[in-house]
């Protein structure tokens, strides 16, 4: 107690310090007078807590999980997104000249001679009309300017061109195809159709071609009634690419393509083989319906000018590169020139007439420019401004852009055409390849990965292609469709991870991006979604094959059993209720359970049964005269229908000329 404080003053204090609680200012003195039976009220009742003073705090959803996780893997997870987030603060990539003199030479020879804007956009207009002038002059040479006498202008094919159908295609006796003799076309190929491969397994007879170039024939000594007329009288099946065909007979160079008349032949009783030009031929030891040759002094003066006008898009877009700085001039230029390149000079599609392959690629430039604003604008623009590395960026951008561009000569060597399961164990090298490639991408996913963690970018970015990887596996998921990646599709999906100025970026940058012009202005923004008939297509199904055994055999006549119709198909899902027959790839035979006048014979067991003559090839009257008409063997093979659509064909087997019979082997061909 202070002894100069009053005995009033002592009990007002002594007041104070034993004043009740009060919840609120508002309450007065006898409100807050607590009495020992007063009702609760409000923060008055008695707290769970050990501290009365707190109120109760459940925490939120986040908490509660946050509570539950070890904090040695919270530390480990709080670790890692620092790492992610990177430097701070970020160090963004740009690129320094090498020889940096030698590097700004053509900006300081174009300031020189051109030092206004008006004079530089003049220059730039007079090289964009300079370049569309010249390919426009090679694309007419090349495409429009030749003319056979006698048979007009040249109808476009394509490298895969032929006449034939698979499997059924061309109907019963082959009438859809027709017609097989008396009848000429006047034709252009183009270069390197030597290298055209057919991918999907090919029969002729008991063979099968694939992964090589579909000719079947070539020069024969034996007579052909064409003698005179054909092109070191070479003949060749109906089946056999047309294109390469005339490179293997001699007729056109591989290297410029060429025009000329290819003429029908009709019925061959045999085809030999043979290795010219670089193709390799197959034999065919018995007759097919359907044959053509070349016609002798009918080879015009054409050829294939893609290397001409390679060389003069190339000049342009160098030119180009070296001496603008612009982003938006660089890419879109070479943008331009490079989708029609493709599209109309060195992977052009196969279409016969020159004005529909002119109406497909602008149909498919417009949808390009917008993707191709979108990779501009938020990946080529990091990339490219304020880059005056006039050298390096034509060396490190402009080569593997046209490396990309170029991928029917390039990258389409590779043994990858379809990365489908069934192609990949099928193909010589095409596992290697697929290990090699995975490899390359997955190494240098990781290089870019440390870069954008450098520029702080690597959350967003992790976010981003998550995005894409779930919309994958989403496409994976989804019943009755395959996922397919497409090399346009991989370039887009690719093409977000090089947004940097640094020297590999610009490699890898260029290289997507020519990527994805010539899958686009090649194929078309082909689905990534397709069904497994339409993925396959060509390629054998998986679908039930016909049990079929020979009930006797002559030789002049065999009897098959073709067992009992309709069938289920239980992997398929499909009753067959038909069954196809081709004699010696030809379609001889259709017939369906429902109606009995495809069946003349008796039923066998309640199987049906076909019968067949053996087929006497066509012969000039002194043949007949002498009786030295040929007997020759005949190949088989069976496969079900239902309705118009048509299962897997069996392999061959093979009626020999004595009437024995050599058994088909297991499996579709």
């Amino acid at each position: 107690m202070n002894p100069w404080t009053s005995s009033d003053e002592e009990a007002a204090t002594s007041r104070e310090d034993f004043e009740p609680y009060q919840d609120s200012p508002e309450e007065t003195e006898d409100e807050g007078l607590l009495q020992a039976d007063a009702p609760l009220r409000g923060s008055q009742r008695p707290s769970l807590e050990l501290d009365h003073t707190l109120r109760r705090n459940d925490g939120t959803w986040k908490e509660h999980i946050s509570g539950r996780i070890p904090p040695r893997l919270k530390r480990a997870w709080a670790a890692t997104v620092k790492w992610a987030k990177g430097p701070d603060p970020p160090r963004i990539y740009s690129i320094e000249p090498i020889f940096p003199k030698i590097q700004h030479a053509p900006l300081a020879l174009l300031d020189r001679y051109a030092p206004k804007k008006i004079h530089k956009f003049g220059l730039l207009l007079a090289v964009y009309f300079s370049w569309l002038l010249a390919f426009s002059l090679v694309l007419w040479r090349s495409s429009f300017a030749a003319s056979i006498p006698g048979y007009g202008t040249p109808v476009r094919l394509g490298c895969y061109a032929r006449y034939w159908n698979e499997k059924n295609g061309c109907g019963i006796n082959g009438d859809l195809c027709r017609p097989f003799a008396n009848a000429t076309l006047a034709f252009r190929c183009p270069a390197d159709c030597a290298s055209a491969e057919i991918f999907n397994p090919h029969a002729v007879g008991d063979q099968e071609v694939v992964y090589k170039p579909l000719v079947v024939g070539g020069p024969t000594d034996n007579q052909t009634g064409f003698e005179d007329v054909l092109v070191n009288n070479a003949v060749y099946r109906g089946d056999s690419f047309i294109c390469a065909s005339a490179v293997h007979a001699g007729f056109i160079d591989d290297a410029q393509g060429g025009c000329g008349v290819v003429t029908l032949t009709g019925e061959q009783p045999s085809f030999t083989k043979s290795s010219r030009h670089g193709i390799k031929s197959l034999a065919f030891d018995s007759y097919f319906p359907h044959s053509f040759g070349f016609l002798s002094g009918t080879r015009a003066a054409c050829a294939d000018l893609r290397w001409p006008a390679l060389a003069v898009t190339v000049i342009f877009t160098t030119i180009l590169s070296l001496f603008t700085t612009s982003p938006a001039v660089f890419f879109w230029s070479i943008f331009v020139s490079f989708f029609f390149h493709v599209a109309l000079a060195s992977d052009p599609p196969n279409l016969t007439k020159y004005t529909s392959l002119l109406s497909l690629a602008f149909g498919r430039f417009l949808p390009a420019c917008f993707c191709a604003w979108v990779t501009y604008r938020y990946t080529a623009l990091r990339s490219l401004e304020n880059l005056t590395a006039q050298f390096e960026k034509t060396i490190l951008y402009l080569g593997p852009a046209w490396l990309g561009a170029l991928n029917n000569y390039t990258f389409d060597k590779l043994p990858l055409q379809r990365l489908t399961p069934h192609d990949i164990k099928a193909q010589p090298g095409a596992i290697p390849a697929l290990i090699t490639v995975i490899l390359s991408i997955f190494f240098i996913a990781l290089g870019q990965a440390w870069a954008f963690r450098v520029e702080g970018r690597m959350p967003r970015y992790l976010a981003i292609y998550g995005i894409f990887v779930a919309s994958l596996l989403f496409f994976v998921a989804l019943p009755g469709l395959n996922l397919r990646i497409h090399h346009y599709v991989l370039a887009l999906l690719l093409l977000p991870g090089t947004s940097f100025q640094n020297r590999p970026s610009l490699i890898y940058q260029g290289l997507l991006l020519g990527l994805f012009i010539n899958g686009v202005a090649r194929w078309g923004f082909a689905s990534v979604l397709e069904t497994p008939s339409s993925l396959l297509e060509g390629a054998a199904q998986g679908t039930l094959l016909p049990a079929v055994s020979v009930l006797s055999s002559g030789v002049r006549n065999i009897t098959f059993d073709l067992g009992p119709l309709p069938i289920w198909d239980a992997k398929q899902k499909v009753s067959w209720d038909g069954i196809s027959v081709l004699v010696n790839d030809v379609e001889r035979f259709r017939g369906y359970a429902d109606d009995r006048s495809y069946w003349p014979g008796e039923r066998h067991g309640g199987n049906y049964t076909w019968f067949w003559d053996r087929h006497e090839p066509h012969a000039g009257a002194d043949e007949e005269r002498e009786g030295k008409v040929d007997v020759l063997p005949e190949y088989f093979r069976f496969g079900y229908m239902s309705g118009s659509e048509v299962g897997d064909f069996g392999k061959a087997g093979k009626w020999e000329v004595d009437g024995g019979w050599k058994k088909m082997e297991r499996g579709p061909s």
